[in-house]
């Protein structure tokens, strides 16, 4: 493991350009107050950081895009009409450490709050957790989630759009700019609305497929990380999201909610 480098990975593609971060040094250090600032700095200047495919390490490896992505595993939308991919973004680079075998268990190894695996077999256990400032944030600059619509046929980015908010993530924060994590992918309907909630703030929200722009939003009874569905009833469409938290964001509330939203009828 010391000194491990990752083999050689296939070309990369020249388009579409990346969505997300793929490297960080310290100057892209960020936090809401001198202090976190300070300590971002440090802790990204005491990490291993080679790029994407960046191998685990002893001393401790940035990992970027990091565990939620990058394009998350909630999936992305396609809209054929406009061949526009949309998909949800997520910016939170992580720390991913190995601890040896005989090491694991000791509490004094065990110092940090985050993530500890076995990894039952390997000669290594591992380590990992967002990097973030003592305030909570992310030791990057927001936005942390961001909407993107991919155009498919000329390879570019039409638009990119902060998602939602990470005001107050934690506890109370001075003024935050916008852009959270997102755990729940977007839809895309023929009237060009891309729907979609998935961020820490409690918001389902609709943006105009063809300008990013945000046109309505609806407050739910917790975070909605689920990928909404929509469908026809007596002709009125509905489009449904389940808003029930998410049990690895200790700063949220589990909850088992289905909300629908529809157009009020026309008279």
């Amino acid at each position: 493991v010391p000194g491990e480098q990752a083999s050689a990975t296939q070309p990369f593609p020249l388009a579409p350009p990346a969505l997300a971060l793929q490297k960080i040094s310290v100057d892209d250090a960020w936090g809401p107050t001198p202090g976190d600032l300070e300590f971002c700095r440090k802790q990204i200047a005491g990490l291993r950081h080679d790029g994407i495919f960046t191998p685990p390490s002893l001393q401790g490896t940035i990992e970027t895009p990091g565990v939620l992505g990058g394009m998350t595993w909630s999936g992305y939308a396609f809209d054929p009409q406009r061949s526009l991919l949309v998909t949800n973004t997520n910016n939170m680079p992580a720390k991913v450490k190995l601890i040896p075998r005989a090491d694991f268990w000791k509490d004094d190894v065990r110092t940090e709050d985050g993530e500890y695996s076995p990894q039952t077999g390997a000669p290594y256990g591992l380590f990992r957790r967002f990097i973030q400032s003592p305030s909570d944030m992310p030791c990057v600059a927001p936005p942390w989630g961001s909407l993107i619509a991919v155009d498919l046929n000329e390879g570019k980015i039409r638009w990119k759009v902060p998602l939602g908010s990470m005001q107050d993530f934690g506890h109370k924060q001075p003024p935050i700019p916008p852009g959270s994590l997102s755990l729940g992918g977007p839809i895309v309907t023929a009237g060009g609305m891309v729907f979609i909630g998935g961020t820490f703030d409690p918001y389902f929200r609709a943006f105009d497929i063809e300008t990013g722009k945000e046109l309505w939003k609806a407050q739910l009874p917790d975070s909605g990380h689920a990928t909404p569905m929509t469908f026809a009833l007596h002709g009125k469409q509905y489009v449904v999201i389940a808003a029930g938290g998410h049990d690895k964001i200790s700063e949220e509330t589990p909850g088992d909610a289905l909300v629908a939203f529809t157009l009020p009828s026309q008279q």
